[in-house]
Order: C-alpha cells, then sequence, then structure tokens
C-alpha cells in the first residue's frame, strides 16, 4: 500500500514540474506543444465556420477537434491532480479559462451549435506570458493592471453618467420625432442615442426634423468625448503608474501632500504641482 501510494506521489511530483515547471525543460517543451494544439484548434473552428471546406472536410475537422478536446481534458484533469490545492488552481483565472476551454465540445453533443464556441480556447494564450518569463512584458502588464484598478472608480461614474444621457437623449428625440421617424418609442430612442454616442451610427433610424437634426448634431459631437474621457483616465492613471515604478524616493517631501516620490531631478510635485525643496 505505501509502495503504491509512493508511486502515486512520485507521478504527481513528475506531472507538477511538466504541467506547472515553465522553467524547467519539460515544462517549457509541454507549453509549447500545448500552446502550439491552442493555436491549431483555434484554425479549426474557424475553418468549420467555412462553408466549402466544412462541407468537404467537416468529419476530419471534427474529429480532430474531439482529439485536441481529449488531450485538453486529460491536461486539465493531471493539473487538479498535481496540486495539493486544487481547488485554487479550479477557481483561478487560468483554471477557468481551461474549463471553458473543453465544456463546448461536450456541450456540442447534445446542442451542436455550442461546438463554435470552443474559440474561446484563444484565451488560453494568455500562458505565453508565463512561459516566455520576458520582464519587460511582466512589468507593463502589471502597470496597466495597475491603472485600470485604479481608474475603475472614475469609469463607473462616467459610465452611469453616460446611462442616464443615453436616457434623456433618447426620451427627447422620441418626443421631437415621433413615430413618423422611426422613433417609436423611448427604449428605440435610448438605441439610437447609444449607437449615435458610440459614433457608431447604423442609419437604421435617422431624425428627419430640423430641432432632431439639430440634437443629432449635439449627440455626435458628445460622442468624440465619451471616447476620449475614458482613455485619458486609463492613460493618466498608467502614466501615473509608470512615473511611480521608475521614480526615485528621495528626501524631497512635498509640504503641501507629503509626497515622497519623486524623480531625483524633479522641481515640482507630481501630485499637487507644489514646487520641491532643493535639498
Amino acid at each position: 500500500m505505501a509502495k503504491n501510494k509512493s508511486k502515486y506521489e512520485l507521478f504527481r511530483e513528475k506531472t507538477k514540474i511538466i504541467l506547472y515547471g515553465t522553467n524547467t525543460v519539460l515544462g517549457r517543451m509541454f507549453d509549447l506543444v500545448l500552446l502550439g494544439l491552442i493555436l491549431l484548434s483555434v484554425i479549426l473552428v474557424m475553418l468549420d465556420t467555412v462553408e466549402g471546406i466544412n462541407h468537404k472536410y467537416h468529419s476530419q475537422l471534427l474529429i480532430c477537434e474531439w482529439i485536441i478536446t481529449i488531450f485538453f481534458t486529460i491536461e486539465y484533469a493531471l493539473r487538479v491532480i498535481a496540486i495539493q490545492k486544487p481547488l485554487k488552481y479550479v477557481f483561478s483565472f487560468y483554471g477557468i479559462i481551461d474549463l471553458l476551454a473543453i465544456l463546448p465540445m461536450y456541450m456540442s453533443i447534445f446542442f451542436p451549435a455550442t461546438n463554435i464556441l470552443t474559440i474561446v480556447r484563444v484565451l488560453r494564450f494568455f500562458r505565453l506570458f508565463k512561459i516566455l518569463h520576458i520582464p519587460q512584458i511582466s512589468h507593463q502588464s502589471f502597470q496597466l493592471k495597475e491603472a485600470l484598478q485604479a481608474s475603475k472608480e472614475k469609469i463607473l461614474v462616467f459610465i452611469y453618467f453616460v446611462v442616464i444621457s443615453a436616457v434623456i437623449i433618447g426620451a427627447l428625440m422620441y418626443v421631437v420625432e415621433g413615430k413618423e421617424s422611426g422613433f417609436t418609442s423611448i427604449p428605440v430612442g435610448i438605441y439610437w442615442s447609444i449607437v449615435t454616442l458610440t459614433t457608431v451610427g447604423y442609419g437604421d433610424i435617422s431624425p428627419a426634423t430640423p430641432l432632431g437634426q439639430f440634437l443629432a448634431s449635439l449627440v455626435m459631437i458628445m460622442g468624440y468625448g465619451i471616447i476620449a474621457v475614458p482613455t485619458g483616465i486609463v492613460t493618466a492613471e498608467f502614466a501615473k503608474s509608470s512615473l511611480k515604478s521608475n521614480a526615485i524616493s528621495t528626501r524631497k517631501t512635498c509640504k503641501k501632500c507629503n509626497s515622497q516620490v519623486h524623480f531625483d531631478n524633479a522641481k515640482y510635485c507630481y501630485e499637487c504641482g507644489t514646487e520641491l525643496p532643493n535639498n
């Protein structure tokens, strides 16, 4: 019994090295093979949607997809077995993505159309960053994540403002234009305002009256501002994160906000703009 347990533990240890050991030769080779299969799987799904190819090679494509799915299923099961805390992997970002990569094919047994959802396997390419271990990429991705988290509240407030604006504009256009111009209800007006604010402009509904056209012109101009605002928020936070990560903490302390993170030759505080002491 002890011998069997020892073999099992040895198997788990070797499996863990291969599946999670990106710094080992076997681990790196496995990850590269895995990425190759993910790429092949995504290509197969795309080819399956091409009518001519699907009509001629549907059976072959389906067999290949199932072979890859079975491989991914075995890999997922081994990842769960190999670590001490399997639930930590199962509910992690990569664990959820790995599960979503295999579910669609099994669901297609009962709901044939769901096999197209296997395209979600492309998300597994996020593992590339873990495999390559490029410090610059890791650093930049961390800064981007930090910038998005820092700007989360501002973006939520902005979206709240956009939603309210869309409702008000939609209601106004319903009143001004009416059913004759295609604005048959307030929800339709809201749909038009969202489409126009996002500068998509499908053209399926358009105002006919001078007042409606004037309002539409204002909404279009607002649309450009709506695109710029969240971009500016995230960019500012990204720049701030980049500055802090590259800055040197010096003895220069801002007298107004007490910030100590500045470039070595900084003359003004990054936080509030107050002139910094020379010492």
